[in-house]
């Protein structure tokens, strides 16, 4: 009798649990998914996690096809060589595919004081600790949080609306990514809530200590509870088993995800590089990349070519507190446009995009094959195309 084709998937996040629920789609596939907690954690509601406004964790039970074995536990190194994987607990889990999908999380920060002294929120483990100090620390303790990006600004306005005192430290301009008029709402809706906001040239943090914020310019913060949103980085685990990354350490692959050492191994969501032209890390692109990653394992078990990647993008929200939020437009290609929806009606429009997400993983879970929506960009063609132009002028260079 034939053995069922044992897959493994690596992390349970947006990308990990909509790869493990599309391979549920073949009777003759066993599917495993190998994550460090029992729960999925809803890593766009963090910032919420910590002020104490919602909870940022959802049973696996609503999320997870009911045919994925869950094996809570680390993955120490993959054996390419020998198709397996080794957990932290101890012992080895083969597979006939594997899904690499272990996600981003903080970067060490390189700034003296930072790694000791602020405190980042990009798990819900590091939202756990940082809640007890916030709720330590006196009503008026002044609380600075670095970084301009969404992460940033949307901690900066959950903890305002609470009644703290916060100081927002851009490290460069507020909401980068944002169009100019989207920025001016973004920074009329802090201002009103009363964040004391540090943008522009001199804002980079040059030193953290446990009381203080020194900036680039000279300029000391006092900040009792420092929360440092600025910048992600991706697991080591692909680096520490021998297969290839980009600089940040993302899995390196073809345009269908699809390692460049191992066909047997893809990657989806974060922790994925396709042609070293990664998409911006998010829900928005990981819960495209998780089925397109498992449709890649499909097509080769069913004898056919896998289909390139399609990752297309809508805009960018941004909740300001409970009351006020932000979806500034973009184009497929995440530019941002002039348009955008703040106010009240932004707000409603966060909260059921993050309802849609979750909902969206428990759709998959039970009609899996059913989630289709990815749009076509047509300016990555244009991207790889440039790419393609570039190498042959660089390795004559190297030559």
């Amino acid at each position: 009798m034939n053995r069922n084709t044992e897959v493994i998937v690596i992390g349970g996040g947006y990308a990990g649990v909509m790869a493990a629920n599309r391979l549920t789609q073949r009777a003759d596939v066993t599917v495993t998914l190998i994550n460090p907690r029992p729960v999925f954690v809803e890593r766009i509601r963090l910032h919420q996690q910590i002020a104490g406004t919602r909870d940022a964790v959802v049973d696996y039970g609503k999320v997870l096809a009911k045919g994925v074995g869950l094996v809570v536990d680390t993955v120490t190194r993959i054996d390419a060589d020998g198709r397996a994987v080794r957990l932290g607990a101890g012992g080895t889990l083969r597979y006939d595919y594997l899904v690499y999908a272990v996600g981003s999380g903080s970067a060490d920060p390189t700034v003296p004081g930072a790694a000791e002294f602020a405190y980042p929120i990009t798990s819900v483990e590091e939202a756990e600790r940082l809640r007890p100090v916030l709720d330590a620390a006196p009503a008026a303790a002044p609380v600075t949080v670095v970084g301009g990006g969404p992460s940033g600004i949307e901690t900066a306005a959950e903890l305002a609306e609470r009644g703290r005192t916060v100081t927002l430290v851009c490290g460069g301009d507020l909401g980068p990514t944002l169009h100019p008029r989207g920025r001016a709402s973004v920074a009329g809706r802090l201002a009103r809530l009363g964040v004391t906001v540090l943008d522009g040239p001199g804002t980079k943090v040059a030193a953290v200590t446990r009381d203080a914020v020194r900036l680039a310019d000279g300029r000391e913060l006092p900040s009792e509870v420092t929360i440092w949103t600025a910048g992600f980085g991706v697991p080591d685990l692909a680096l520490r088993s021998g297969l290839s990354t980009d600089a940040l350490g993302r899995l390196l692959t073809d345009e269908t995800l699809t390692s460049v050492d191992d066909e047997r191994i893809v990657a989806a969501g974060d922790s994925a590089a396709p042609s070293d032209l990664p998409f911006r890390m998010g829900c928005q692109s990981a819960v495209q990349l998780g089925p397109q990653a498992a449709e890649t394992v499909l097509a080769r078990l069913a004898g056919t070519r896998p289909a390139p990647v399609s990752v297309g993008f809508a805009g960018t929200c941004i909740s300001l507190g409970r009351r006020f939020g932000i979806f500034q437009v973009a184009t497929k290609d995440d530019i941002a446009k002039k348009q955008y929806i703040g106010g009240r009606l932004g707000a409603k429009v966060k909260e059921i995009i993050c309802w849609s997400t979750v909902w969206q993983l428990g759709y998959e879970a039970r009609k899996p094959g059913k989630h289709t929506w990815w749009a076509k960009d047509p300016m990555r063609q244009e991207l790889l195309r440039a790419k393609d132009a570039r190498t042959p002028a660089t390795a004559e260079q190297a030559a």
